[in-house]
């Protein structure tokens, strides 16, 4: 039952289970009670996104240096002490459940998904 990394709004798998989105805000235009059944997310988890202030510099980074930076910083922003208890969480639940998370961007790798990923993944989370 591995945790999975989405794209919200993207059809879902049929074993993917919940599907958690760590975006900052909701889908633009889909009224509350659609975003489930319209493939966005189940559960809000708005804590594991990057600050506002954060996103407006990744939409912005332009070069590998500037996704490098951008890294970086949402890496000290998810090392708070709620931040890591999110995301052990998240890596305890990979082991028994059937999860998916993610965000709107196209694009895994311009994303912060894929440093989540990546930080799930140091926490021993079982990874699609």
């Amino acid at each position: 039952m591995p945790l999975r990394v989405v794209r919200l709004g993207s059809p879902r798998t049929p074993d993917e289970g919940l599907r958690i989105g760590t975006v900052r805000r909701p889908p633009r235009g889909v009224p509350k009670d659609e975003f489930a059944s319209r493939d966005f997310y189940d559960a809000w988890l708005p804590e594991l996104a990057p600050s506002a202030e954060l996103v407006s510099f990744a939409l912005a980074a332009e070069d590998d240096s500037e996704w490098a930076t951008f890294t970086r910083r949402y890496r000290k922003e998810m090392s708070t002490p709620a931040s890591r208890h999110l995301l052990g969480l998240l890596a305890a639940l990979s082991h028994t459940s059937s999860l998916a998370f993610g965000c709107y961007c196209e694009d895994e790798s311009r994303c912060h998904r894929s440093v989540l990923r990546e930080l799930l993944a140091d926490l021993g989370a079982d990874l699609a």
